[in-house]
C-alpha cells in the first residue's frame, strides 16, 4: 500500500480537480469518477485514494474562503504541511498568488482540538514576511453604486450597517457572488453589499451556498455566471 504522496502525484491531482472546478463553473457536464480512473491508472494509487484527496483539496478551498466541487466535502484529516503544499499548487496551477492561509489556518484547527487552557508566550516581536501577491483591480464606480444601493442595509440578513465610518456613511462591504478569482466579473450583477459578518459567512460560512442562492433569488439585479 502506498503511503505518502510525491508532489508529482499532488500536482495531477490539483489538475484534475482545476478542471472539474471550471467545467462546473461554466455549467459543462462532466463525470468524477473518470478523474479518479484515469488518475488511479496513472500513479498506481486507488481511485478511493484519489477521490478521498480532492475531499482534501476541497478543505484547502475552503480554508482559502472560495467555492470547490459539488459533492466533493471538505476532508479535514490533512497534515499543515501537505494543506500548504496543495494550496501552493492550486495558485500555481491558476496561474495567481493569492495570499497563503491554508497552512496556517490548518495548523490552527489542530491546535484548536488541544483544549489544556495553557496560555502560549506568543511573540514580543512578530516576524514578517514580504510576499508578492496577485490583486484584482476593482471598478471603484461599481462599488461606490453597490453600496449606494443598499442605502446602508446589509442586502443579505437586511440588518443596518453595523457602525458608521469616519466620514458618517455606514460600513458595508462589496462581495462578489463569484469570486473574481473564480473567474466572476467586476459587476454591479455580480456584486452585493453585506456587513462584515455575512461577507465572513458567505466566504467560510456552512451554509454559504443556501445564502448565495437566496441572494440571487432576492436581489433582482443579480446574475448567475
Amino acid at each position: 500500500m502506498k503511503e505518502n504522496w510525491t508532489k508529482e502525484e499532488l500536482e495531477a491531482a490539483v489538475h484534475a480537480y482545476v478542471i472539474m472546478l471550471n467545467k462546473e463553473a461554466n455549467g459543462e457536464s462532466f463525470i468524477k469518477k473518470s478523474f479518479y480512473q484515469e488518475l488511479a491508472q496513472q500513479f498506481g494509487r486507488t481511485e478511493k485514494a484519489f477521490e478521498y484527496r480532492m475531499q482534501n483539496i476541497s478543505y484547502v478551498y475552503s480554508l482559502m474562503g472560495r467555492r470547490w466541487v459539488a459533492g466533493l466535502k471538505p476532508a479535514k484529516n490533512v497534515g499543515a504541511r501537505v494543506a500548504g503544499e496543495l494550496e501552493d499548487l492550486i495558485n500555481e496551477i491558476e496561474g495567481q498568488a493569492l495570499p497563503k492561509v491554508a497552512e496556517f489556518q490548518s495548523t490552527v484547527n489542530t491546535l484548536k482540538k488541544n483544549k489544556n487552557g495553557v496560555s502560549p508566550k506568543g511573540n514580543i516581536k512578530p516576524s514578517k514576511n514580504n510576499v508578492e501577491t496577485t490583486q484584482y483591480k476593482r471598478d471603484p464606480k461599481v462599488v461606490a453604486w453597490v453600496i449606494n444601493e443598499a442605502n446602508g442595509i446589509c442586502e443579505n440578513c437586511d440588518n443596518d450597517a453595523p457602525f458608521l465610518k469616519d466620514d458618517s456613511s455606514p460600513f458595508l462591504e462589496v462581495h462578489h457572488l463569484r469570486r473574481l478569482a473564480d473567474g466572476g466579473t467586476d459587476t454591479t450583477s455580480n456584486a452585493v453589499a453585506v456587513c462584515p459578518n455575512c461577507h465572513r459567512e458567505l466566504h467560510f460560512g456552512i451554509n454559504k451556498t443556501i445564502l448565495i442562492s437566496t441572494l440571487y433569488s432576492k436581489v433582482k439585479r443579480l446574475i448567475v455566471e
